[in-house]
This record gives C-alpha cells, sequence and structure tokens, in this order.
C-alpha cells in the first residue's frame, strides 16, 4: 500500500531553519506530483508548497515564497522542504501529499491530492 511518512519537524526559534522530509513507498514516485501542507490549531489545512513530478516545476503560497524551498529526488523516492526565516505563524502540522499527474503545475487544492501522510509538528517559538 501507498505510504507517505515525513519526517524533520521539531522547536525551533523564530529566524531558524527545519527540513522536512517525506519518504514515499507502494507508488511509482516518479509519476506523482508532491505537495506540502499545513494545518494550524483552529485552522483549515493549506497549501504550502508543491512540485512536480520531475521537480523542474514548483508552486508555492505566498506566505512561504522567498523562505520555503521544495525539492524532490525520484531515486530516492523522496520530497523535502526546506524551511528558512521562520515564523511563529509558520507553527502547524505539515502534511505531504501526492497527485497522480503529468501536469507540469502541480496543483494547490487539497482535494485533487490521492494520497497523505501523517504529518509532522512544526513549532516555532518567538
Amino acid at each position: 500500500q501507498v505510504q507517505l511518512v515525513e519526517s524533520g519537524g521539531g522547536l525551533v526559534q523564530a529566524g531558524g531553519s527545519l527540513r522536512l522530509s517525506c519518504a514515499a513507498s507502494g507508488l511509482t514516485f516518479s509519476r506523482y506530483g508532491m505537495g506540502w501542507f499545513r494545518q494550524a490549531p483552529g485552522k483549515e489545512r493549506e497549501f504550502v508548497a508543491a512540485a512536480s513530478w520531475s521537480g523542474g516545476s514548483t508552486n508555492y503560497a505566498d506566505s512561504v515564497k522567498g523562505r520555503f524551498t521544495i525539492s524532490r529526488d525520484n531515486a530516492k523516492k523522496t520530497v523535502y522542504l526546506q524551511m528558512n526565516s521562520l515564523k511563529p505563524e509558520d507553527t502547524a502540522v505539515y502534511y505531504c501529499a501526492a497527485v497522480l499527474t503529468t501536469l507540469s503545475y502541480p496543483p494547490r487544492a487539497a482535494d485533487e491530492y490521492h494520497y497523505w501522510g501523517q504529518g509532522t509538528q512544526v513549532t516555532v517559538s518567538s
């Protein structure tokens, strides 16, 4: 079965950095666009970043543009989210997700994604 397993979350001070990883299994990774979403307490799940199946095309939420970078290693079946200049408002559970698509521009809508990980907590202290 398909599994997406996130890691790398934790507690960091404002201005710090974290790198999240999401390891995929049970799917042909290179056929899937990959996205990162987050959900803060009491808020809706929101789009953070996405990468096309090749990693050649990426898409970011305005709130993280210039601070976060999504990348992927298809040989390792892993997608990453490098988060720099973290702010307290970045505190959330971060989820990776996979969408079966050949589109070069991966979707931002959560309901278009087929598989989800269990999430990893990121807490940014002020």
